[in-house]
């Protein structure tokens, strides 16, 4: 049998006022989506355990097998993972987000991404960051976007770091690191806004009318994580397929193997189509392949209704279209599809409510055949609830029929 997760990170969120209370998944033209919550099986999955953040780390996490309880430590050391960077037990590494900060006053968390800066130009960014306020303690690794990494050798892993997509919009001060060791922190903030002010690659951009990278954000730190490989724990062979290093890097420790996609960017512009052609086309070696598509989040955090509604409608015809399509071919198959988190428009960030999942099997015996879209809406009237989420890929991959027994009972 072949296993194709496609996740849409994000996608689930709340009704909206301006559409007709409807959610943007569920005003979206998605019948790629919708056909496999009649044909299949529809219900809501619980990704985030109690206590612990609404992150798409915590939540992807869950949706490959893992508790977060055991085996989440920050997000920074699954992004280490996928650069190929081991760390020491000793080593903190932090998710680095190159952003906009206002200038006037009291600084304001202006743009996370500082205007979706492009990996070239924030790649000599970083390197010059590394190369100006570096040292034998602190050093910076490029990644991609606004997306990048610092290592902190010996350094403190329990402080509070805010996640700057929590705070678009807000006065930094309230939000800055606090804790043990968060002095260090705050400081290479502000070495990086004084080096940042003058840099060659942000003159450029203002003069483009675009936004400068004036300062760098640290956060979702930790250190290396202990996880069991889910191609030995289901011996399957499995790839990943994501424009994010952390997706990449939660790959990596799961022992699946990282798939390129010319042109995948982590944004609404990514090549949707590429993506699940790969898979498919990966399906011919492997077991199972996990795809991943930023763009519905990105556009949940930038508040951006219309934009939401479209990556969701991308997703759909481009990525599950597509796989659908194609996937016969291999005779016996589980396709799911399902969004890892809700990123509301409302709220700009995550939230730890249940989303909405579907899977489709070759296998009619598998198949429920009650679904009435794919919504958060009919998924909650299904009455079909995965709680916690970290057991749905055990069943995905082994025995879905009689799992699906305790629903009917």
């Amino acid at each position: 049998m072949k296993y194709l997760i496609l996740l849409g990170d994000g996608m689930a969120d709340e009704p909206l006022t301006i559409l007709g209370n409807k959610t943007p998944l569920e005003y979206a033209h998605t019948p790629h989506m919708d056909r496999m919550a009649e044909v299949g099986t529809l219900g809501l999955i619980d990704t985030i355990p109690p206590g612990l953040p609404p992150g798409s780390d915590v939540a992807n996490l869950a949706v490959l097998g893992y508790d977060p309880r055991l085996c989440y430590s920050g997000r920074g050391p699954l992004e280490a993972a996928n650069m190929g960077i081991a760390l020491t037990p000793e080593e903190v590494a932090f998710r680095c987000n190159l952003v906009t900060l206002s200038s006037d006053g009291d600084p304001v968390m202006d743009d996370f991404t500082a205007g979706h800066i492009t990996s070239a130009e924030a790649r000599r960014i970083i390197v010059d960051l590394d190369e100006a306020i570096g040292s034998d303690t602190f050093r910076f690794h490029p990644g991609v976007g606004y997306r990048h990494l610092l290592i902190w050798k010996e350094g403190e892993a329990e402080l509070a770091a805010t996640p700057p997509h929590d705070i678009t919009g807000k006065a930094i001060g309230p939000y800055l690191p606090s804790g043990r060791g968060a002095d260090r922190i705050i400081g290479l903030i502000r070495l990086s806004r004084d080096f940042l002010a003058d840099h060659p690659v942000n003159r450029a951009r203002l003069s483009r009318g675009l936004k400068a990278a004036n300062a760098i954000w640290p956060w979702g730190q930790g250190r290396a994580p202990q996880m069991q490989k889910i191609t030995e724990r289901f011996h399957l062979r499995g790839g990943v397929i994501s424009a994010v290093d952390l997706l990449n890097g939660i790959g990596v420790c799961a022992g699946l193997k990282v798939l390129p996609v010319e042109g995948a960017t982590g944004y609404t512009d990514t090549n949707y189509a590429g993506k699940a052609e790969k898979a498919l086309t990966a399906l011919d070696e492997l077991d199972l392949v996990f795809v991943h598509v930023e763009a519905p989040d990105e556009m949940g955090h930038e508040g951006n209704v219309e934009g939401k509604i479209s990556a969701i409608e991308d997703f759909d015809e481009k990525v599950v279209g597509t796989i659908l399509r194609g996937i016969p071919r291999f005779g016996d198959f589980r396709v799911a599809v399902l969004s890892d988190h809700p990123t509301p428009i409302r709220l700009k960030t995550h939230a730890a409510d249940p989303s909405p999942f579907a899977v489709l099997s070759s296998r009619d015996e598998e198949n429920q055949n009650k679904g009435i879209s794919f919504g958060e809406n009919a998924a909650r009237k299904s009455g079909n609830l995965i709680s916690p989420g970290y057991g749905f890929m055990e069943n995905f991959v082994g025995d879905w029929r009689r799992f699906l027994e305790q629903f009917t009972r």
